[in-house]
């Protein structure tokens, strides 16, 4: 499948206990105790990790016996669009660490910049550059939170062109400086 991503069980277990909806659509949660599927952002309550598999593409995990969720409808497209984004947003997800313009997501796509854009933005109310900034920024706190490389290397690590981008998209979107994220996850688990 064209539009597949590449994330580990960890990173994609981490996106479903946020509920983020940046990820619908490139891979489905598959519950073996309840043989439920679901999108990353369902709300519904969480399973037990041991009991969730993931697929990245909804024909094979109903091929494998799986039924969609009644509460967040991973199989109700709603947008003759999805596919195209489901493309742009794999294509974020699995280059967000080449410095990336709008030209080489629509060059990838085959459409406009200016017709990528607009669409990309109708379907997920985000420019493909802050949908980007998000996935960078989302990489970047895994890394804070697991490994012990300095904020420079996760800077360059994730993306990032400068540290002053890096620490100033960080602290819109956390609401903290990268070393202030670091020390809450690592109060947090000491708690």
């Amino acid at each position: 499948m064209e539009a597949s991503i590449k994330l580990t069980f960890e990173e994609m277990w981490e996106k479903i206990i946020d509920c983020d909806s940046k990820y619908d659509g490139l891979f489905f949660t598959a519950v073996k105790t309840t043989k439920i599927y679901c999108r990353p952002s369902c709300r519904s309550r969480k399973p037990k990790k041991i009991n969730v598999d993931f697929y990245y593409d909804i024909q094979e995990v109903e091929s494998a016996g799986f039924r969609a969720c009644k509460r967040c409808q991973p199989a109700a497209d709603l947008s003759p669009n999805t596919e195209l984004v489901r493309k742009v947003t794999a294509f974020l997800v699995n280059q967000y660490k080449q410095k990336l313009e709008l030209r080489d997501i629509s060059n990838h796509v085959g459409i406009s910049t200016f017709y990528l854009e607009r669409l990309f933005k109708k379907e997920t109310s985000e420019t493909p550059r802050t949908y980007l900034e998000k996935i960078r920024v989302d990489k970047a706190a895994y890394l804070l939170k697991n490994t012990g490389q300095t904020n420079l290397e996760i800077c360059y690590e994730v993306g990032f062109q400068s540290p002053s981008s890096f620490y100033k998209v960080f602290r819109r979107l956390k609401n903290c400086s990268p070393s202030e994220y670091r020390s809450q996850i690592r109060k947090e688990m000491v708690q």
